[in-house]
């Protein structure tokens, strides 16, 4: 949605919350999230713009830490802040009141959060601010600390939230179903195709920018064939029409032909149970694929003690496939 609102002419400011993700931001959480430290946050913010690069125009762009305006705050600063609104005000908040209910802790520096996210819009001057629907209460509180500071309150755009790939909660990297914008073309049409079916027609509304005729004629496709339509035009967006060619070349050729990887990883010899436990499987696991016939070396069904020689091919289950090293 900021490509689009740069698109028609408008200057977007990307900030990264370094300040107040060491607050912990406590959306959608039933518990006080960690204090992170500025090392973390540092560590953490470091690829944010140089992934979001990947979809916005960096020369229509600004880019600012909240702790440009945040870290120099004195206390005067902090308690005028702080007074532009009442603490029953933000106990509105929807995952507040919920904690509240429920007897669950608030940590006090938890209610500055939304305060200094909203210091962030008088920070910019900003016009408009875009978010999930999880952050509405945020967007609004800001208009509300703007106007306390004499600008126009910004008008607010939010959008809804996509689940991950689980289909069920929101895609979010701690949970580990997200596609992330920077993995290999291969890696995002992969995961984009293992969406269930049903959200197929949200991932294609809210992140693939096809044009209204198009969009109608990529969901009026068998299921199958309309996931693809919105796998490759997710590829192609971050990076590029060849990759996303190549990148569905790959996938029918693994998981419709069955044929093997075009690139495939080296592993070191040895019994089969080594190597396998070498690629950070558990026992559990491995057990488990060795009793249903998961495993497999040259595509043949084997026994846990069989030695693999340099050269040859395993499979563990559909997607990991490595070859011994020397061959």
């Amino acid at each position: 949605m900021l490509r689009a609102f740069q698109e028609d002419g408008h200057t977007v400011v990307f900030i990264v919350g370094d300040f107040t993700a060491q607050i912990g931001d406590p959306s959608g959480r039933s518990d006080t999230r960690p204090v992170l430290t500025k090392e973390q946050v540092d560590a953490n913010a470091r690829t944010y713009f140089e992934q979001a690069s990947l979809v916005l125009d960096v020369d229509k762009t600004e880019v600012h830490g909240n702790a440009e305006w945040l870290a120099p705050m004195d206390m005067a600063g902090v308690l005028h802040l702080l007074g532009t609104a009442t603490l029953q005000q933000v106990l509105q908040r929807e995952d507040f009141a919920e904690r509240l209910k429920a007897g669950s802790s608030i940590g006090s520096h938890e209610i500055l959060y939304p305060f200094n996210q909203a210091y962030d819009s008088v920070a910019i001057r900003a016009d408009v601010e875009i978010g999930g629907t999880d952050q509405l209460f945020n967007l609004l509180f800001g208009r509300e600390v703007q106007r306390a500071y004499g600008l126009q309150p910004q008008d607010v755009a939010v959008f809804p939230l996509l689940e991950g790939l689980d289909g069920v909660q929101k895609m979010s990297k701690s949970l580990g179903n997200y596609i992330g914008v920077a993995e290999p073309p291969a890696e995002i049409y992969g995961k984009a195709m293992s969406v269930p079916d049903t959200l197929t027609e949200k991932y294609a509304r809210l992140v693939c920018d096809f044009e209204p005729a198009e969009l109608q004629r990529v969901l009026a496709l068998p299921p199958r064939d309309a996931k693809a339509a919105m796998a490759r035009r997710l590829v192609e967006r971050l990076h590029g029409a060849e990759a996303a060619a190549g990148a569905e070349e790959e996938f029918d050729r693994r998981f419709r032909r069955h044929e093997l990887p075009t690139e495939i990883p080296e592993v070191a010899g040895g019994t089969l149970l080594e190597v396998l436990k070498s690629m950070n499987l558990s026992s559990a696991v491995i057990r488990d694929a060795f009793a249903h016939g998961g495993v497999k070396v040259n595509g043949e069904p084997v026994a846990a003690d069989r030695a693999v020689a340099a050269g040859e091919v395993i499979q563990f289950g559909k997607k990991k496939v490595v070859r011994v090293a020397g061959g």
